[in-house]
């Protein structure tokens, strides 16, 4: 064999171990997070067996029919089953999202929040709650976090962009100053938000109380289709660790990478934070976490980081609402993911990407 077809068939192999590994790696955190699903829809002040929620959820089918009671129907149907579902969803969102922007910035300390966009969904569902003049908007809460969080985003972009480049540094330091000033925006809305206070409150600790499957809905779609077109850029992501300069001698058109992965990231944190008020450390501990045990080739990091900040977001919610007093499931999120996090910079395990 010449060497040409000997370069070509070792890309091959890499390509299918790559393929291999991804696969075998999603595969497994997919039935973690099956496992995940059924665990969480069992609890709850009404105990239900696994096999019962089973049948309830393959009866949903309908070319399936199983005999179920009426009661664990509603329950799992109506009540629980919407509220894992998405929190399976913003967990993967977040997960995604954060493997993005850490790679992106080429920092672990990266989040989905880096360039403003859960204080820009923070802004717009906290003046929607307290200002009456947001009410003939018609948006709603979850359309106010949503845009809230959009115009928060690109106007970061578009601040830090100068002469048609976007330098990483300007950007960071841009998302920083467009998260003070509209965390000062937040406390002078809470300051004056009387009555409303309790609600804003809850809202900011992130919720997924009152999920129903409207929001599974709208949610769903968003999060597969940005997610389709992310995986299509993760050899975009690889090259852009080897810095700037170095990807654009490679072939990358980095300004349009940049733009596309910032505005992707954007809209995937959006519909998240839209839908489940602001979720903490999800986005910065399992992409982290992950890469410690994948590597760091996006073309495995991704679908895997996603994957399990599905499985993580599900347990959390679990923990969340199986308590004595149903708590907001960020709380869960910051208690469990702050001290690993802790954990992790003992071991010296978080470093530059």
């Amino acid at each position: 064999m010449d060497g040409e077809g000997a370069t070509a068939a070792a890309r091959s192999d890499a390509r299918w171990t790559i393929g291999s590994r991804a696969l075998a790696w999603s595969a497994g955190l997919a039935l973690a997070l099956v496992g995940a699903i059924l665990a969480s829809a069992t609890l709850g002040p009404v105990g239900i067996e696994y096999g019962v929620v089973a049948r309830v959820i393959l009866d949903a089918f309908p070319s399936l029919s199983f005999a179920v009671p009426e009661t664990a129907r509603t329950i799992v149907m109506d009540l629980r089953l919407p509220r894992i579902t998405l929190a399976a969803i913003v967990g993967f969102a977040l997960g995604a999202s954060g493997t993005v922007m850490q790679g992106f910035f080429r920092n672990p300390m990266a989040d989905p929040s880096i360039i403003g966009v859960s204080t820009g969904a923070a802004t717009g569902a906290v003046a929607w709650i307290v200002l009456p003049i947001a009410t003939p908007f018609a948006l709603g809460l979850q359309g106010a976090a949503f845009a809230g969080a959009l115009i928060a985003a690109f106007g970061v972009y578009l601040i830090a962009t100068e002469g048609g480049r976007t330098p990483v540094a300007t950007l960071l330091l841009a998302g920083v100053a467009v998260q003070t000033f509209l965390g000062a925006v937040i406390s002078y809305l809470l300051i004056n938000a009387g009555e409303s206070l309790e609600r804003v409150t809850y809202w900011l600790m992130g919720h997924l109380h009152n999920a129903g499957w409207d929001d599974v809905v709208t949610t769903l779609p968003v999060a597969l289709v940005v997610f389709v077109v992310l995986v299509a850029y993760t050899r975009d992501l690889n090259v852009l660790l080897l810095g700037e300069n170095e990807a654009h001698s490679l072939g990358i058109e980095v300004e349009r990478s940049k733009r596309v992965l910032l505005a992707l990231s954007s809209v995937l944190t959006a519909g998240a934070v839209a839908v489940s008020g602001v979720i903490g450390f999800v986005g910065l501990v399992v992409p982290h976490v992950m890469r410690l045990l994948v590597g760091p080739d996006h073309r495995i990091l991704l679908p895997t980081s996603a994957l399990a900040g599905s499985v993580f977001l599900v347990a959390a919610d679990t923990l969340a609402r199986s308590g004595p007093a149903e708590l907001p499931v960020g709380i869960v999120t910051a208690a469990v993911g702050a001290p690993f996090f802790l954990y992790l910079l003992r071991r010296r395990e978080v470093h530059a990407l």
